[in-house]
């Protein structure tokens, strides 16, 4: 075992631990390796969720809603950076002296308690790769422990425990969350402008990511990125490189697009040692196809195993998640929430045989959308028709000055609705057979696809 940081030795003193909001996608995972490490867990949420039948099902007692009642008998208490400081079970955890850890406090915790830690990071494209890793790890009986941002259907949830000392991770950089863990071996995908709200320059940025590189001993990352290659410079693990340029160590070649992605032969320091069929759209997803070969082959995968993998690989949840046909247009949920997502993502739904492409877009914080304004005009012109609803703060206050009208007044056909129901209502009313609808965002717009199925009823 790694050495252990001071913070970490709690969970050797406790048994009892307590998790606010339990059923959220970054704590359902931890909730579950927790429960197989034997210890006693409880938890609360304020909304049922599937997640949460998931927890119910392993034996965890879950309280709906939030009191003190629900904490008294906690040794430690685990809470989701969304959980307000005034919340009655924290605040109860303050005034009775029980320790309380942040869950990314947790995540880093246990990423020491295990030997071989793949920590897949970038701006770009983490929940995509940490799920295919994760799959042909599983499909390959590697036994893997894994914790991932979003939904991986092979498993229906966002992790998995397995009985090999394997954990992969989705490690964000949002407020440099990611550092408080200790990867034994990276993925650096890309390197964008990002959550400048906090590291406020590139160059902090690209340090940030040069730090958790550092921590690992075998660093992966993207070479045809110049901010990537800069990030991992003079570290001290071994690096090995995948791109599209055959400079690097693994490089697609003999790429032909298909109707469900993109097939190609892997290369491997100049000779071919595999070949992939991917089942997800865009060439974007061509770099995280390589990203995840080189990974499992690193780890003794066989190359048919992992192509067998990636063949029933059809992504991640919300990921550009084809959700069916309805009155003849096709339905599909993306969480781009970046211009550069949106822009691979729309790219990506043009290649493919629709009429037209639809996107219902839900801006996700001011203070990105302020920074990004043009940058997002430039990415939504590429769709045929833009919905906007108005934008999702989230923990912010819009002293932007900045709204969704600000957006639609530069596109060619742009309308602001709001409310899931209207928008609802309004693209049962305007796609037409032939089309494509892709709800799109980092908050909740996913819900007003939910509401489109119900509306419609039975797929067609």
């Amino acid at each position: 075992m790694k050495q252990l940081r001071s913070e970490d030795k709690i969970l050797e003193n406790v048994k009892r631990i307590h998790m606010i909001g339990i059923g959220g996608s970054g704590m359902c995972p931890l909730a579950e390796i927790l429960n197989t490490k034997g210890y006693i867990l409880t938890g609360s949420d304020n909304n049922e969720s599937d997640p949460l039948k998931r927890i119910r099902n392993m034996g965890i007692k879950v309280c709906m809603g939030h009191s003190a009642e629900n904490v008294k008998d906690a040794e430690l208490i685990v809470y989701s950076a969304a959980i307000p400081f005034d919340n009655p079970e924290l605040v109860y955890a303050r005034e009775n002296g029980i320790p309380t850890m942040e869950r990314s406090h947790l995540l880093g915790a246990l990423t020491r308690y295990y030997d071989n830690v793949i920590g897949v990071c970038g701006t770009h494209g983490k929940t995509t790769v940490t799920s295919m890793i994760t799959q042909i790890l599983i499909l390959n009986k590697m036994q893997p422990n894994a914790v991932i941002g979003g939904r991986l259907p092979l498993i229906n949830s966002n992790g998995v425990t397995g009985s090999s000392q394997t954990l992969v991770c989705e490690s964000c950089e949002f407020v440099d969350t990611f550092l408080q863990m200790s990867p034994d071996v990276s993925v650096l995908l890309n390197i964008d402008n990002d959550h400048l709200d906090y590291f406020k320059t590139m160059d902090n940025l690209v340090k940030s990511f040069n730090k958790f590189v550092s921590m690992s001993k075998l660093c992966f990352y993207n070479g045809d990125d110049e901010l990537a290659q800069k990030a991992v410079k003079d570290i001290n693990a071994k690096t090995v490189s995948f791109g599209f340029a055959k400079t690097n160590d693994y490089y697609a070649q003999n790429i032909i697009s298909t109707k469900h992605g993109f097939s190609f032969d892997v290369i491997k320091n100049g000779e071919k040692c595999g070949h992939l069929d991917m089942h997800i759209p865009g060439r974007h997803n061509v770099l995280n196809g390589l990203a995840s070969f080189a990974v499992c082959d690193s780890m003794g995968v066989g190359a048919k195993g992992i192509a067998d993998a990636v063949n029933k690989f059809s992504g991640a949840g919300r990921r550009f998640e084809f959700l069916g046909e309805y009155n003849g247009f096709t339905l599909a949920d993306d969480y781009a929430h970046h211009p550069t997502e949106i822009k691979a993502t729309l790219n990506a739904a043009k290649q493919l045989d629709y009429n037209r492409v639809i996107v219902v877009f839900q801006p996700f914080t001011f203070s990105r959308t302020a920074l990004l304004k043009d940058e997002f005009i430039e990415a939504l012109k590429i769709a045929d028709k833009v919905v906007l609803t108005p934008i999702m703060g989230s923990r912010e206050i819009n002293t932007f000055g900045i709204s969704s009208e600000d957006l639609a007044v530069k596109l060619n056909d742009a309308v602001v609705v709001d409310g899931f129901e209207n928008i609802a209502d309004y693209v049962i009313k305007t796609a037409q057979k032939g089309d494509i609808v892709i709800t799109m965002g980092g908050g909740d717009i996913y819900k007003a696809a939910h509401i489109i199925e119900e509306k419609i009823g039975d797929r067609k």
